[in-house]
């Protein structure tokens, strides 16, 4: 190229001798001038170029951590990382496949390792391969079990986590917990210890217009003290139908990328409040007319409108969200039973308590951006329905139950407005077991035989509200909502 340049320049300076005569040495210099310019503006580039080679490139995101969290309701992967990350997503077809590219991400043991945290009882999930895909690409390849509807958004910052990206591999077809249901009450049972003799659930026909019953506000007399329940006529009645399948949706608060409140020892509330849950099912279930929905039976995150929805597609009869107290001093202590409030919370606590229970959406991380019109037509304006009425009813036989195993923080019922608790047509309520931030407490917490204690007298509180507010027949129900 330089003889060339070379050439051209004799070239053109033979012509300027000859063209222009006493000009010619003027043009020499000219072009001699544009040479000397033309090489130190290639040495530029050719510095500039050793420079930017040189210069380290922009740092690669690290994967500070990768979770997986499989359930029935869908199997959610979190990818945890200083910088919010960016990423692509394809699906793929024989077999079903999804891809998730992340871009200018460093391709750390967390990811390596992602494969061996799939199980094989998984729902939708066979295997994981992660591999560097391009130079600045690390390809991530869920090979699925069957076709998925999967979700991706990033998660900001909060309560001791840094930026999260979140993959919810959803069924197409959501599962039906009431088939759920029927297909467990088919199985034979296995054999378990007979329960206590209890008065069978009578079923009452709605009264027509009736207005709900006032709340006494003295506290419930304990199960020694009290006397049996008499059922009205109209429930006598009923009694000689068949009573019908009753369902109870029990909550185990918190769960997954959502771990609630922690103890001095180091016991997350989600551990707690599932295994108190599943007593509490094993209990419900030996009842001939009645059974229990687990709304969270595993270790991870649902959205508080999700359980909600999840209940009222199970047609229950009841929602009860079990859970374990929090406070900034370990002196707190005691049990409480909570309703929902329409008008604002009975008390500082009990709000303060609503503002902390209503965050779990915000730290298990739920997608904004995916609206669920279902859940629209749940949350629905409670002042229409004596819903809350009954939530007090119920909220009020179980505190006194609790009470006759564990000190009470408040002896009367509290409200506040809890999200989970906002089901228009199921009286639900919130138990709060005991202060998992009070070392006595929370050593009880994790001993079995106060959790089956604890069970034993959610349940007994449960018999005591049917016992004076017998269930509608389900015709009847269904009529009335529709």
């Amino acid at each position: 190229m330089f003889e060339k340049i070379h050439n051209d320049i004799v070239s053109r300076d033979s012509r300027s001798r000859s063209g222009f005569g006493g000009v010619g040495g003027f043009a020499r210099e000219s072009v001699l001038q544009t040479f000397i310019v033309f090489l130190l503006v290639l040495a530029g580039l050719g510095y500039a170029a050793t420079l930017f080679a040189q210069m380290p490139q922009a740092a690669q995101t690290t994967i500070a951590a990768a979770r997986v969290w499989p359930a029935a309701d869908y199997t959610r992967v979190t990818l945890e990382s200083p910088q919010p990350l960016r990423y692509q997503t394809l699906s793929l077809k024989n077999p079903e496949r999804l891809v998730l590219d992340l871009e200018n991400v460093a391709l750390t043991p967390a990811l390596a390792g992602l494969n061996e945290k799939i199980g094989a009882n998984d729902p939708y999930v066979k295997s994981v391969r992660v591999g560097q895909f391009k130079p600045n690409v690390v390809r991530l390849v869920f090979d699925l079990k069957s076709e998925v509807k999967p979700q991706v958004f990033a998660l900001a910052p909060v309560a001791g986590y840094a930026h999260r990206l979140a993959l919810d591999i959803y069924p197409l077809e959501p599962p039906d917990p009431l088939m759920a249901l029927v297909d467990k009450s088919e199985k034979p049972a296995e054999s378990a210890p007979a329960p206590a003799a209890i008065p069978p659930v009578a079923i009452a026909p709605a009264p027509p217009n009736s207005p709900a019953a006032p709340v006494e506000t003295r506290p419930p007399a304990t199960p020694q003290a009290r006397a049996p329940a008499t059922p009205d006529r109209s429930a006598r009645a009923d009694t000689r139908r068949p009573a019908r399948m009753i369902t109870i949706a029990i909550d185990a608060g918190h769960g997954g990328e959502d771990p609630g409140a922690r103890g001095s020892s180091g016991t997350w509330e989600k551990n707690v409040t599932l295994a108190i849950s599943r007593k509490l099912k094993e209990r419900i279930d030996q009842e001939p007319n009645m059974r229990a929905l687990m709304i969270r039976d595993g270790d991870y995150f649902m959205a508080l409108g999700a359980r909600v929805v999840k209940a009222r597609r199970a047609n229950a009869d009841l929602f009860v969200s079990v859970h374990a107290d929090a406070f900034t001093s370990p002196e707190a202590r005691g049990s409480s039973v909570f309703a929902l409030s329409e008008r604002g919370a009975t008390s500082a606590a009990a709000n303060f308590l609503a503002r902390k229970e209503n965050e779990a959406d915000l730290i298990g991380g739920v997608n904004i951006d995916v609206p669920d019109p279902f859940l629209k037509q749940t949350l629905l304006d409670l002042s229409q329905t004596a819903t809350i009425n009954d939530s007090l009813k119920l909220a009020k036989a179980v505190l006194g139950e609790v009470g006759t195993i564990n000190k009470l923080h408040k002896n009367n019922v509290e409200q506040a407005g809890f999200a989970v608790l906002k089901s228009p047509d199921i009286p639900s309520i919130l138990v709060e077991t005991a202060f998992i931030t009070n070392p006595d407490e929370e050593r009880r917490l994790n001993d079995e035989a106060y959790q089956a204690k604890m069970a034993e007298a959610i349940f007994a509180g449960i018999k005591r509200y049917f016992a004076a507010t017998p269930p509608l027949a389900r015709e009847v129900v269904v009529r009335n909502n529709q």
